[in-house]
């Protein structure tokens, strides 16, 4: 059986309310990949959920890696560990890709020059406080060389550096792009982002918190990470792991 040159890993715990429109966008996307449909493979990385995820992953046709620890990162490892593909990428369950996806990583990745890879989102709604929050985030990434979206590197450099860090309960999609940009300055390889191909994520955080959460919710949590560990332990648990 031939090797897939894509693998799409999809991190997932009780998303069957959001999982069938991101296979839908992957269906396109698979469709208008001038490789053939064949060259992609889905994986689900299923994260212990307790609703409908596996099996719709399943129904679909994807690969599902049953993944015990309740951990995103070890979501993220589980499903790619599963992996066939020359490029592993990664998406989260709430989102949809852009049809051109996967012939934008393509070009991305054709002159070598690239040592890991970033789609770049957006959200499926706006407001001024999601505006603002998209803005001071557009800054950050822009000059730290970093972004969201379909995240996508060889997996050969995965494996290289490790994975995704299981001691993190989040921001361990931050830590692995740092690590893929220190291997690659040994390689004169750099970050990069694909040209017209931006993922659509969903505003859910923001439903559920507000949409000016990030100016009004985040500045005490990070007050909280130097007096306070129970709380900001308290505050991980709601925000990534049990909001579902």
């Amino acid at each position: 059986m031939t090797a897939p040159r894509f693998s799409l890993v999809i991190p997932a715990y009780n998303e069957a309310a959001f999982l069938p429109a991101l296979l839908d966008s992957v269906d396109v996307a698979r469709a208008h990949y001038g490789g053939g449909a064949g060259a992609i493979e889905v994986i689900v990385g299923n994260n212990v959920s307790t609703d409908q995820t596996a099996h719709i992953a399943a129904a679909r046709g994807c690969i599902v890696a049953q993944v015990e620890k309740r951990l995103i990162a070890a979501a993220r490892n589980g499903g790619a560990a599963l992996a066939r593909g020359d490029i592993v990428c990664f998406i989260d369950a709430d989102s949809r890709i852009h049809p051109q996806t996967f012939n934008a990583i393509d070009a991305a990745l054709a002159d070598g020059r690239l040592i890991v890879g970033a789609t770049g989102l957006k959200p499926d709604r706006w407001s001024l406080g999601i505006a603002l929050t998209w803005l001071v985030a557009t800054i950050m990434t822009f000059f730290a060389r970093v972004d969201a979206g379909v995240v996508f590197c060889r997996r050969a450099d995965f494996a290289t550096v490790g994975g995704y860090d299981e001691s993190l309960e989040y921001a361990e999609d931050i830590k692995i792009l740092v690590e893929l940009k220190r291997l690659g300055r040994s390689r004169n390889q750099r970050f990069g982002r694909t040209d017209g191909a931006k993922a659509t994520t969903s505003t859910r955080k923001f439903d559920k918190h507000g949409d000016w959460h990030y100016f009004t919710k985040m500045p005490r949590v990070a007050f909280w990470m130097l007096i306070n560990k129970t709380r900001v332990k308290r505050f991980t648990n709601q925000y990534w792991y049990e909001d579902r």
